[in-house]
Formats: C-alpha cells, structure tokens, sequence
C-alpha cells in the first residue's frame, strides 16, 4: 500500500459514521459489507476538494484496486475535477473496470465532459459497447445526462434501446434513460415504447418511472399507462 493510500484511508476512517455505514450496506448489495467505511457522501466531497491537485490525490487515482467502496468514491470525486480531457479519459478507463457497484458508478460525471460532447460521444458507444456492467452504465448515463438537450439526436434512444443485458443494474439505467427521454424528448422517445423496442422488464420500469415523474404530465402518463407489457 502506497503512502498516499495510507494517509487517506485515516482521513476516511476519521469521518466513519457507523449507522451510515449499516445503511450503506443496505443499498448496495453487490459491495461486501466488510469493505465500506462508512463516510457520508458531503464528508466526501469536501475531503475531495481539499485533495484536489495535491501530490497524494495524484498518487492515489494510480493506486489501483483501491480496498475499499469509500475509497473508490473518493476516486470517483476526485476524477470528476480533473480539468483536461485527455487527462480524465485516461483516469475513467483505468478507473472503470474496478467499479464494482451503482453508487459508485453515478457519482461519476467529470465536470470537463460538457466542453468536449464531441469526443465524448464516441467514447459514449465504446462504453456502451464494452459488455461489462457498470461500464455500460456509465456510457448509457453519460449519454442520459449530456445528450438529451440541445445535442440530441434521434439516434441516442436507438443506441440504448439496440442493448441487451441480463444485469439489473444495466436495465435500470435503460429505463431511466427512457424515464428521462420521455421528460425532454417526448416525440422521439414514445416511439420505442410504442413499438416494444425494449425487453418488457426494462419497458415496463421505464414506463412505472416516468408515471412518478413530476415533468410528465397527466395526459402522457394516462397514455404511458396503456402501454405497459402484460
């Protein structure tokens, strides 16, 4: 274990809260208990912010597999500040295939991702593409939260809906994906519940999240209730 490795798992020690760290283990059941800290996600962040740019935040992003999930977290927070795109990409590969959980996942969204939709996109249908779950995930919740607005286009709902995954935490993020698109892109979301294009679990889930949805209004959920999958 390396020095910078040491010196922040005692800083993430000394924010341990034990009933968090009980609730934790509750919402992620893919994480071995044994492994989680206990470090609420605020403590987190503001001990990212202060390690951001320092020598052993750098040492640490190279220190991989990290033992445990608030260690990856921090990871997590701590890639999403880097400020160069070629820099984070690198970071974000290397960093994927040792998320191992959904929380872990969604935190991640580097901030420099917004100036660079362009590249971003083709790295986009390379994680969708790459078969390993919360690699897919990531891909398909970048493209949620950067490619529904005013760079949409009709072919990203296309990308999604062509997936196909055994893993729940995949589909999940399919049907919010779907739950989203029907909020900002009615007219080129419906289509694909209209013609079954998804598997009916992930349909349905899209569908029942969208129905909850405060940006739905009561006429489309009226209609979205029509086209759930017996």
């Amino acid at each position: 274990m390396s020095t910078a490795e040491q010196e922040i798992q005692a800083k993430l020690f000394a924010l341990q809260d034990m009933p968090y760290k009980a609730f934790q283990a509750k919402l992620i059941p893919t994480v071995d208990p044994d492994t989680i800290i206990g470090v609420r996600t605020p403590a987190l962040r503001k001990l990212a912010k202060g390690l951001c740019g320092t020598s052993g935040a750098d040492a640490f992003l190279q220190t991989l597999p990290h033992r445990y999930y608030d260690e990856n977290n921090l990871h997590g927070l701590l890639l999403n500040q880097i400020r160069d795109y070629g820099s984070v990409l690198a970071a974000v590969d290397a960093f994927l295939p040792y998320v191992d959980n959904w929380a872990t996942c969604d935190l991640m969204n580097p901030k420099v991702f917004r100036k660079h939709r362009s590249e971003l996109i083709l790295d986009i249908r390379r994680w969708t593409a790459s078969g390993r779950t919360y690699t897919v995930r990531f891909g398909i919740e970048m493209l949620m939260t950067h490619f529904l607005d005013e760079d949409f286009l009709p072919e990203y709902p296309a990308l999604v809906a062509e997936l196909r995954s055994e893993e729940y935490y995949v589909n999940m993020m399919i049907a919010w994906y779907f739950a989203t698109a029907l909020c900002k892109q009615w007219g080129a979301a419906i289509p694909f519940l209209q013609g079954n294009r998804l598997d009916r679990w992930t349909h349905n889930k899209a569908i029942q999240k969208s129905v909850e949805s405060y940006r739905i209004t009561n006429e489309q959920k009226q209609y979205l209730r029509t086209l759930r999958m017996k």
